[in-house]
């Protein structure tokens, strides 16, 4: 286990070099994959091992970008920026899926499930549910929460929001924590 990264200090993207002391970046880059919330991170994967089989390598255990030395600076910062771009669209909605650990959203199939089992929510807990995965560890008041599960069409009382918070904390179960911040909102804690 990686203990340089910690999930409560998830970065936007890691630039990875392939050797390492220690351990070699592919095993680093297998690790990341396979922790929580790190699946989702980019990972750019920075060597000077430019053989074909070690490019096949890094891009099959999750690598998003591969850059092998010699490189222009320019070059290394425009990857990055793609890199990020293309996570802040997922970010946005443009990503079909949410995984934190065992949760995983399936905004396509509209279906929720915690260590593969499938956990039924209405269409408001679902979309409770996406907007705090979305931004795990953010605070989200109440207003916000009420505008992102009714488009502010309908005239609904706060305490609506409470209603399903109760609701989700039921069905999700103890694996996954709603928390509530007294004066302030709801956040999904990691």
């Amino acid at each position: 286990m990686l203990t340089a990264v910690r999930e409560e200090q998830r970065p936007d993207l890691i630039v990875l070099d392939v050797m390492l002391p220690g351990i070699d970046g592919f095993e680093a880059c297998r690790q990341l994959k396979k922790q929580g919330n790190f699946g989702a991170v980019p990972i750019l994967m920075l060597t000077a091992r430019s053989e074909e089989g070690d490019i096949i390598s890094g891009l099959e255990l999750g690598a998003d970008d591969y850059l092998t030395k010699p490189f222009s600076p320019r070059v290394l910062v425009a990857r990055i920026q793609a890199l990020l771009r293309r996570a802040a669209l997922q970010a946005e909605g443009g990503g079909n899926r949410i995984i934190l650990g065992d949760l995983v959203i399936d905004k396509d199939c509209h279906e929720v499930t915690i260590s593969g089992t499938p956990i039924p929510l209405t269409a408001s807990e679902f979309k409770i549910l996406s907007l705090l995965a979305a931004k795990p560890s953010w605070v989200f008041s109440r207003d916000q929460i009420l505008s992102t599960i009714h488009d502010g069409h309908i005239v609904v009382t706060d305490r609506t929001v409470d209603v399903q918070i109760v609701s989700l904390r039921k069905k999700l179960g103890p694996q996954q924590t709603i928390e509530t911040v007294r004066g302030v909102g709801y956040k999904l804690s990691r």
